[in-house]
């Protein structure tokens, strides 16, 4: 009886781990600058319960660990493409889905702007060493998708480029899939008025003006510009064997769980069962004596 409630004691300390550290990137996603706490009080709250949202997230994450298990016992290849609007909570989503996996099986790739050496090659080129092999998982935050939307639009592309992305990625991604290759295709939508906010609060919080670049500044001013490049992005590039998913993104806690459940959704599961692990006895050594250490190696106790 002792020994379950120890067993019971301890797991609800660890839930209680778990509970804390989810809170505190919602805490840090609610910490406000006085210059716009006016403004976000005629901001729409979520509309779903705060209690029911950790639930909720606490269960897709082990349904997650579930299927990295089955991609892992399988050998399967999965791609995942996070696109979208400026601060529509790309990052927000990839950083739950990854949050509670095996970054062996589940990696992020999140690459700089090409180097000089990178622009003279076959523009998906970089992108293909970045894909995975068999039991993996890879969550590309933007991809070669950057060249229907950032680079036409800022004009780092010309038109002949668009136009030959155009007519190769269609091509490109059924290549892809046909050698096994899963491509699933985000697109983060959010409103004009919501984008404005959550750049306004980057700019004002210190801790979070380091996600402002001045392509994001740009995007404010070439709004429309980028409209009409993702709407005929779709129109273009939403083949059957790789279609787009548009993620309402003005809820953050929504957008989480329903961009979770629905990847869950496109890929059958089940559970692997796993061996019991038992943990090993401590072996002592009667002649061991644990040396006493300097105390400058120690890292101050300043909590």
């Amino acid at each position: 009886m002792q020994a379950e409630e120890s067993d019971s004691s301890w797991l609800k300390l660890e839930l209680e781990d778990d509970f804390d550290e989810e809170l505190e990137q919602e805490v840090d996603d609610a910490r406000l600058p006085p210059e716009l706490r006016e403004l976000h009080q005629h901001r729409k709250k979520s509309g779903i319960d705060r209690g029911l949202y950790f639930r909720e997230l606490m269960r897709l994450q082990g349904e997650l660990v579930k299927l990295q298990d089955w991609v892992v016992h399988k050998g399967l290849k999965v791609v995942v493409l996070f696109e979208g609007r400026d601060s529509a909570g790309k990052g927000g989503v990839i950083k739950r889905i990854t949050q509670r996996v095996n970054p062996r099986t589940c990696r992020v790739v999140a690459l700089p702007a090409p180097s000089d050496r990178e622009r003279t090659q076959w523009y998906f080129q970089r992108y293909v060493s970045h894909l995975p092999a068999a039991g993996e998982i890879v969550l590309f935050d933007r991809s070669w998708y950057n060249r229907a939307g950032v680079e036409r639009v800022m004009g780092f592309a010309d038109d002949g480029q668009v136009e030959d992305f155009f007519r190769d990625v269609p091509d490109f991604e059924r290549m892809l899939v046909r050698s096994g290759i899963l491509v699933v295709k985000y697109w983060f939508s959010i409103t004009d008025e919501e984008q404005q906010l959550r750049f306004m609060m980057r700019i004002h919080d210190p801790i979070k003006q380091w996600k402002l670049s001045p392509m994001d500044l740009q995007s404010r001013v070439r709004w429309e510009r980028y409209t009409r490049a993702k709407e005929e992005m779709f129109e273009r590039t939403n083949i059957e064997e790789a279609p787009w998913y548009i993620v309402e993104g003005n809820d953050k806690k929504r957008a989480r769980l329903n961009c979770i459940a629905h990847l869950l959704s496109l890929i059958p599961y089940e559970e692997i069962p796993r061996e019991t692990v038992l943990l090993p006895e401590r072996v002592f050594n009667p002649d061991y004596e644990r040396r006493t250490l300097p105390p400058e190696l120690y890292v101050p106790e300043a909590y």
